[in-house]
């Protein structure tokens, strides 16, 4: 009876398809909006979780480098305090990065705990060893000529990374390139050449 109503009213069809058109823009629009703002907000995420995922990262590396810091101080009060004072700076920074991690994502906060762990352990030991050696006291002294190790480090990294990949969505296998300071890869052997 409406529709009768409305053809009588002089009402076509289109006029309807007008209707039908606008509405189906409008809503369209709507729906393109939204997803829009879904991915860019699904993109931000992102973006802050791996700009997290790396200061943490850049926490450790700075801790792994402070048995050169140590083995290269100045021979004098001051030195060893701004050591000491860089030593719990960075010991802050790790504590914040642990906790940011398990409230972003649990499976990368126990992944880095672990690396926290590795790296306070062998670089920790690594700094009490600097520590007991004499400061050095010539330019040629400076280059150590000996690395200190980072394997129990560099595995850990490796894991922790692997989870942060997953978090932000990376589903590929690739290898976890070593830092600057990582050990060498150990030589591979292709049968008996």
């Amino acid at each position: 009876m409406g529709l009768a109503k409305a053809v009588d009213l002089g009402w076509t069809a289109a006029q309807t398809a007008v209707v039908i058109v606008a509405v189906v823009a409008l809503v369209g629009g709507d729906i393109t909006a939204s997803v829009t703002y879904g991915l860019n907000q699904r993109a931000a995420r992102r973006d802050r979780r791996a700009e997290a995922f790396a200061e943490a990262l850049a926490a450790i590396e700075d801790y792994a480098e402070m048995p050169y810091r140590v083995r290269r101080r100045r021979n004098n009060p001051e030195a060893r305090h701004d050591l000491t004072e860089e030593v719990s700076k960075i010991q802050s920074q790790l504590a914040f990065h642990q906790a940011l991690l398990q409230i972003e994502s649990p499976d990368v906060g126990t992944a880095y705990n672990t690396l926290v762990r590795a790296t306070k352990v062998q670089a920790g030991t690594q700094m009490k060893e600097a520590w007991q050696q004499p400061a050095l006291t010539t330019d040629a002294a400076m280059n150590l000529g000996v690395r200190y190790p980072r394997d129990e480090i560099d595995a850990a990294r490796a894991t922790c990374i692997t989870a942060m990949r997953r978090s932000l969505g990376d589903r590929g296998n690739a290898a976890v390139p070593p830092t600057a300071n990582s050990d060498p890869p150990p030589p591979t052997h292709h049968g008996d050449e």
